[in-house]
């Protein structure tokens, strides 16, 4: 008899943790059809990501949990994929521009892409002149086919952040080469460190975007669900941001010698 009594004193603890367990397991109600995939998982999948995130964040110098959330169960939300294309365009942006216009030795080739402004638009240098190079000190800009855009294609030389200083005479521009002198070296770092706050601009823009449509669905999923993607969204970028630094530290390093 005494030991039916204690076995019949467990029955309503075992009730109860039953009937919380299935709480759990259910999705929420009004849960969208395309989202219930979402729905299904949250509750553990969300419980289990705050607990990990608090029992880091209490550790000193540790940082919180990261999330990974399979870009499948939220596509009806946010293209997490184009998200993270969208960082990745502006970070590859950033290593062409210190390819191009942040080298100590100026080349032929670091004229190309400079913009010059006409009265017919914008166009890149090598499409109106033929850039060559007479000598180690010397490039040569041939504006004979557009002569009519030299005194532009010399300003836009002028104003390139690459220390030159053009002459023109006639339809050609010579561009003397610059000594590589310590101060050169200096300004080009300067001017990576503001390429790079301006790729960071670029990189939090896309940030807000994508967490702006995430919040489009604050009416339509859970809490946890928009917390999430948030924190997921939160962390490509900070990923990204941490790329562009150790780009910016070694071309650095390569300026400064």
């Amino acid at each position: 008899m005494a030991v039916a009594l204690r076995c019949v004193r467990h029955v309503p603890s075992l009730l109860c943790r039953s009937s919380l367990a299935l709480a759990r397991a259910l999705p929420p109600a009004g849960c969208p059809a395309p989202l219930l995939g979402v729905c299904r998982q949250r509750p553990q999948m969300m419980l289990l990501t705050r607990q990990l995130a608090t029992k880091k964040a209490k550790g000193k110098g540790q940082a919180p949990a990261k999330v990974n959330i399979s870009a499948a169960l939220v596509e009806d939300i946010i293209n997490l994929e184009e998200t993270s294309e969208d960082m990745q365009a502006v970070i590859e942006a950033l290593k062409e521009d210190f390819s191009r216009n942040l080298s100590v030795r100026t080349s032929p080739g670091a004229l190309d892409h400079i913009i010059v402004m006409t009265k017919d638009g914008k166009f890149p240098l090598n499409q109106l002149g033929q850039i060559s190079q007479k000598s180690p000190q010397l490039l040569i800009v041939n504006m004979a086919s557009f002569p009519e855009s030299t005194a532009a294609a010399a300003k836009a030389i002028r104003e390139s952040g690459m220390n030159l200083n053009p002459e023109v005479d006639g339809t050609i521009i010579q561009v003397p080469v610059p000594k590589v002198t310590r101060e050169h070296r200096e300004n080009l770092a300067k001017l990576a460190k503001q390429s790079t706050n301006k790729s960071k601009e670029a990189l939090r823009k896309v940030r807000s975007k994508s967490v702006n449509q995430v919040k489009k669905f604050k009416s339509k999923v859970s809490e946890d669900t928009i917390w999430l993607l948030e924190k997921q969204i939160q962390q490509m970028a900070d990923s990204a941001a941490a790329e562009m630094d150790k780009l910016l530290a070694a071309k650095t390093k390569e300026l400064l010698g």
